[in-house]
């Protein structure tokens, strides 16, 4: 009787704690060869908004086919933000995928790390090859020249 309440125990715990929809397709699609952009938004962030608005996002991914883009709406209750992003252009793209973690805005559930790194701040950045991370940018817009450079820096042969 001991095991079976230390295994449920031990059930429930895991279940608190296992990776949303979301985290299981990027912990696989992140170790592809190439390189992956995982970008944490919310369709309600002002700084999210104001990188849209920019163009930035859609001439960084038309510029770079071969790189994957991930963006993931978090504290926004499940919900992907695709209506947002299919009014910059994002939507269609071939190398962007939309994904929503089911978590909510706020509370204790709200989630704190996601792909087992923190998450304090939107909009947040995350660059990978082939698994690595090789850049996380955790506060506030992107500066695409800055992203375009880690794009080349990840590809050299140093």
């Amino acid at each position: 009787m001991k095991k079976l309440a230390v295994i449920l125990t031990l059930s429930l715990v895991a279940s608190l704690f296992a990776a949303s929809p979301a985290e299981q397709q990027l912990t696989e699609a992140i170790k592809a060869p190439g390189l992956s952009v995982v970008h944490l938004w919310a369709p309600w962030c002002g700084n999210c908004q104001s990188e849209l608005k920019s163009g930035g996002w859609l001439k960084t991914v038309k510029a770079n086919p071969d790189v994957k883009f991930y963006f993931v709406s978090v504290w926004n209750g499940g919900e992907d933000g695709k209506a947002l992003l299919a009014k910059y252009g994002l939507a269609n793209e071939p190398n962007v995928t939309i994904l929503a973690d089911p978590g909510p805005r706020k509370g204790d559930a709200k989630i704190k790390r996601f792909l087992d790194l923190p998450l304090s701040w939107i909009p947040t950045t995350w660059v990978y090859k082939g698994g690595d991370l090789r850049y996380a940018l955790n506060y506030g817009e992107m500066r695409f020249d800055v992203l375009q450079q880690f794009f080349a820096d990840s590809n050299s042969e140093w």
